[in-house]
């Protein structure tokens, strides 16, 4: 179990086009978070298209093999020996949609993390999942989250019972949001006494200009590190397990 966990939040702009224009863009983000030395590097809601649900009626913006669709993706995960953390409109291999964070590790096949908690038109698009999806990274318990299910205190909550030491979440906070995103962050983090990790849009999407923020907060509530402006850009931050054992005491 590592003592430390450098981890990195991607605030990424998506390119129109589908899964296949935004692939080599995802791969030199994920090695800019590596030469951070991060060991985790998570990215936005529906990064690999946008967050624009009229494209999902574009069979090329669903993934259905993402071994084969993400292999570029895979293979920069192996040889970085990183995780990464993208976010896929996908079809599980019964057909059910998710609107999902997609885990890519190496010598592991991908993982499909739904949503748990969809929100307006999302609806007609996707079926929700059951809950909070945990995974290892270097002995750190890290649960993902979409979006809003940050909104949702009993999501953090679940994550928290079964052993969460990291919250990240993929989403979109858009400008007049900036108070509801750190106090969604930081209470998440104060609650749980865990870390938590924000992956923010970047640029413009169909719901608005992007208001930045991506980062990561203490078990304190506080925040440790924050993205400088509304662009493209990867925060990284250096998480000591030291940390949450003293808050959990």
């Amino acid at each position: 179990m590592s003592a430390e966990l450098t981890v990195a939040a991607v605030q990424y702009e998506s390119s129109p086009g589908g899964i296949a224009a935004n692939i080599a863009a995802h791969v030199n983000a994920i090695e800019d978070a590596d030469s951070h030395g991060a060991r985790i590097a998570v990215f936005p809601e529906l990064s690999l298209i946008g967050y624009d649900l009229s494209r999902l009626d574009d069979d090329a913006c669903w993934l259905t093999n993402p071994s084969v669709e993400l292999a570029e993706i895979q293979a920069a995960c192996e040889d970085m020996g990183i995780v990464a953390v993208v976010g896929a409109a996908a079809r599980e291999p019964d057909g059910t949609p998710r609107l999902a964070s997609v885990l890519l590790r190496p010598g592991a096949a991908p993982l499909i993390a739904p949503k748990t908690h969809l929100h307006g038109d999302e609806r007609h698009y996707f079926e929700p999942g059951g809950g909070p999806t945990l995974v290892d990274v270097d002995g750190w318990s890290v649960a993902l989250a979409v979006c809003f299910d940050v909104a949702e205190p009993s999501h953090a909550a679940e994550a928290a019972s079964a052993g969460a030491d990291l919250y990240a979440a993929s989403a979109i906070y858009v400008v007049g949001e900036e108070r509801r995103l750190d106090l969604h962050f930081g209470a998440r983090a104060m609650d749980s006494r865990f870390f938590a990790l924000l992956a923010n849009a970047a640029g413009t999407t169909s719901l608005g200009p992007s208001c930045g923020g991506s980062g990561v907060w203490g078990p304190d509530g506080h925040r440790m590190a924050h993205s400088r402006a509304t662009g493209p850009e990867v925060v990284s931050a250096l998480l000591f397990r030291s940390a949450l054992e003293r808050y959990r005491r």
